[in-house]
Parts: structure tokens; C-alpha cells; sequence
């Protein structure tokens, strides 16, 4: 009930109304909350908002905060000191306009299949994407859609993704073996997008002069790239990012020394929104696993299956609608990983595929939640509504549908080989 009463009240009034900025993320969020305090009974209220708060003091959501904080402060202080302008000017010396929007889509695969997290290729690239835009004529929800997509790429395949960790330890299969059979799925939705992407750009211009590349000033975006890629901790490459900033912009004259520290309090307070939507949510999850709505969630989708194939469908609608509750898809696939596996095993399902089929859905949804981290973050950088860039995210509906289509055919047939069901017979 909460969740639906989030859904309702941000979804269907945006919809209805075409605005999406009508009835903020916040407020939203807001009656969410109240719905989830008030429905328990037999419990004070007292009680109640204490639960609500272990929710919110989570060691995974007070990590997701401090990202967010640090990922502002590394953000406005890259404006300040010329980072973000002098890394657009690189990447369109190098890229032709024609092909920005899939060079866009390509470098966001690489980043995020490199780092394992999309948040945090979304905090690298948001800033460059929007510039980007606005120097070939391009709309910036677009290219913003456009790095998402790359962004849930990796966040699905990488090797040191949580989502793949988690995956594979319940399910029971090495990663390596997890990545052959999603590798199999996600790539050919990763041409599809590439395609879609290259049809969208088509025709965008080339600005009239291209400055000439400030090599300084892209140093801090280099070195968080490269400290990314090598497997720093995303908070230490935060951290180094904004110092670097800081000395670039002292080097070059761009930014003094208080311009760096305001410009770093600025891109704090614009994180507001989004670390109170954070907040609220998980707030709203402990709820709602507290007095049983996941649970009630697991056994209304699993109590019809009867096939293989409906236990392969079960297990992905499980792990999305898990993801729509938490909005976060590692904690979605912590909760409905055992539940997956033992429908796996009964109806034997290859732990290779039940690990792929269980993250390729939850990065599916987590990839076009408006109130995600991906999009959230994204939104937060850019001054942007998330709906605005939902309807440019092409990737992860193209991978559902690949899957879909893995489902239904079986494919790829080498790991599609269990055919044991409950009763002990073949299918």
C-alpha cells in the first residue's frame, strides 16, 4: 500500500497532469511515509517511527548518503574549476557529432562495465553528457538517457558489480559462469541500444570552433576514471576528485581558493533532495519487510508457477518487483536471492541462468525508476526531472525484452539444461 500510494501520487498525477515537476519526488515520498506509519496496529506510534528510522540508519542507505554528498561537492567544484568544460572539449575533438550519442552510450559501458557501479559513472559522466549536448544541439535529457543506458550496462555485467556478487552467491554459480549466459542476453540488447542511439544523433552539428584542450583542467576527471577503473573505493576517488579540482582551478586561475570551498558547498546543498528521498524510502522498505508486504509480494508471484519456464518468468518478476519496493536492486536481489533459489533447484533451473535472469531484472527496473539512485543522481546534477530522461533510457526495455525472449525459447540452450520438476518428471 505504501508504495502503491507512491506510485499514485508521483506517476499517475505526473502523467496525468504532463508536468512532471506537479507533485515533487518529496512530497510523494512524504505521504508514502505517513501511509506506512499509520497502517500497523497494535503497535505505538512511538514504536512505529522508531522502526521507521533503523530503516533510514541503514549501513548501506548512510553509505549511499555520504556518496551523494561527496558525488555534489566533486561535481560543482569540476564546473568551478573548468574540469567539465575543458573533458567536453576532449571528447568532442575526438568523437564526431554524428556519432556523439552512441560514443556517449559506448564510453558509458566501458566505465561502468569497468567500475561496477553506475552510480558512480553517473557521477562521471552527468556533467560531461549535458555538455556535450548543449555543444552539438543535442537535448540533454537525451544525452542523459543516452549514459544511463550505457551506466546499467556495466551495473548489470560487471564482475565486481554488487548486484552480480550477490547474484551469484545465491544462486550458487561462479561470476565468470554468470557472465557467459548474461553476456549472451545483454549484448545483443547492447546493439540494439547502440543502434537507437546512433538513429537518434543523427545529424546533430558540430559546434562552430572546438577551444583548444585544457589538459590541466582535465586532469581530476583522468585520474577519477582511471582510480575508478583500478578498484579504489568509490569514496576515495570522490575525495581525491574534489582536491584535484581544487588545485586545477588554483593552477590555472580558474577558481580561488573560497570559489573551490562555495562551489563545494553548492553541489552539497543540491543533494539535498535526493538524500531525503534516500532516506525516506528506506524508511519506507523497513516498513513495509517489517509487517509483511515483501513477504505478501513473494508468495502472491509464487504461488501460480507450474513449468520451467513460468519458474524462469517467477523468479524475474520476483526480483523486479522487489527492486520497484526497495528501489535499490543489490538489496532487491539480498532479499528475493534464497527464494529464487529454491524455486530454481525445484524446478531445475542451471544456477548460471537463474543468477543472470535474477540481475538482468532488477537493473532492468532499477535502470527506469524515477525515483532510483541512477536516475535520482542523474537529475540531481543536471537540474533535471527524471521523467524527462525516461523516455530516452533504451537499454534496459531492450534487455527485458531479450530476456523475455530467453525465457520463452530458452536460449542460450547450453545453460538451459535443467528439466526437473517438483513432481519428478521432465519438461
Amino acid at each position: 500500500m505504501p508504495m502503491a500510494i507512491f506510485l499514485a501520487a508521483y506517476l499517475a498525477v505526473s502523467l496525468a497532469t504532463g508536468d512532471f515537476y506537479k507533485m515533487p519526488v518529496t512530497v510523494a515520498f512524504l505521504l508514502a511515509s505517513a501511509v506506512a506509519l499509520a497502517m500497523p496496529r497494535g503497535v505505538a506510534f512511538r514504536d512505529r517511527v522508531m522502526q521507521f528510522c533503523r530503516g533510514t540508519a541503514d549501513g548501506n542507505v548512510m553509505l549511499m548518503v555520504l556518496i551523494f554528498i561527496l558525488a555534489g561537492a566533486f561535481a560543482q567544484a569540476a564546473r568551478q574549476s573548468g574540469a567539465v568544460d575543458a573533458a567536453v572539449d576532449l571528447a568532442l575533438s575526438v568523437v564526431p557529432p554524428n556519432l556523439i550519442t552512441v560514443g556517449m552510450f559506448l564510453a558509458a559501458c566501458f566505465v561502468s562495465l569497468s567500475v561496477g557501479t553506475s552510480v558512480g559513472t553517473i557521477v562521471a559522466l552527468a556533467p560531461i553528457a549535458t555538455g556535450m549536448a548543449d555543444g552539438v544541439g543535442l537535448s540533454s535529457p537525451l544525452m542523459l538517457g543516452v549514459m544511463i543506458s550505457g551506466a546499467m550496462f556495466g551495473d548489470n555485467l560487471s564482475f565486481i558489480s554488487d548486484t552480480t556478487i550477490v547474484a551469484t552467491r545465491t544462486q550458487g554459480c561462479s561470476m565468470a559462469d554468470k557472465f557467459r549466459v548474461n553476456f549472451r542476453i545483454a549484448v545483443p540488447a547492447a546493439l540494439l541500444a547502440a543502434a537507437a542511439y546512433t538513429v537518434a544523433g543523427w545529424g546533430s552539428a558540430a559546434p562552430v570552433e572546438i577551444p583548444p584542450v585544457e589538459w590541466v583542467k582535465v586532469v581530476p576527471y583522468l585520474v577519477v576514471l582511471v582510480a575508478a577503473v583500478c578498484g579504489m573505493n568509490v569514496v576515495l576517488v570522490l575525495a581525491a576528485g574534489i582536491l584535484l579540482c581544487g588545485v586545477s582551478g588554483l593552477v590555472t586561475g580558474a577558481a580561488g581558493l573560497w570559489d573551490w570551498t562555495a562551489s563545494m558547498g553548492e553541489g552539497i546543498v543540491g543533494m539535498g533532495e535526493l538524500i531525503i528521498v534516500t532516506l525516506m524510502a528506506a524508511g519506507v522498505l523497513e516498513m513495509m519487510r517489517l509487517y509483511g508486504g515483501i513477504e505478501w509480494l513473494t508468495c502472491r508471484l509464487t504461488s501460480r508457477i507450474r513449468s520451467r519456464k513460468g519458474a524462469e518468468a517467477g523468479i524475474s518478476a520476483l526480483a523486479g518487483l522487489a527492486d520497484v519496493c526497495t528501489a535499490n536492486n543489490t538489496i532487491a536481489l539480498i532479499m528475493t536471492g534464497p527464494i529464487a533459489k529454491d524455486i530454481s533447484t525445484a524446478y531445475g533451473i542451471d544456477p548460471r541462468r537463474s543468477a543472470s535472469l535474477i540481475d538482468i531484472s532488477s537493473c532492468v527496473v532499477q535502470g527506469l525508476l524515477p525515483y532510483g539512485a541512477q536516475l535520482l543522481m542523474a537529475a540531481g546534477l543536471s537540474g533535471m526531472a527524471p521523467m524527462e530522461m525516461l523516455p530516452y533510457i533504451y537499454y534496459p526495455p531492450l534487455l527485458a525484452l531479450v530476456a523475455a525472449v530467453a525465457v520463452l525459447t530458452g536460449f542460450p540452450r547450453k545453460y538451459a539444461s535443467g528439466t526437473l520438476t517438483p513432481a519428478g518428471g521432465t519438461e
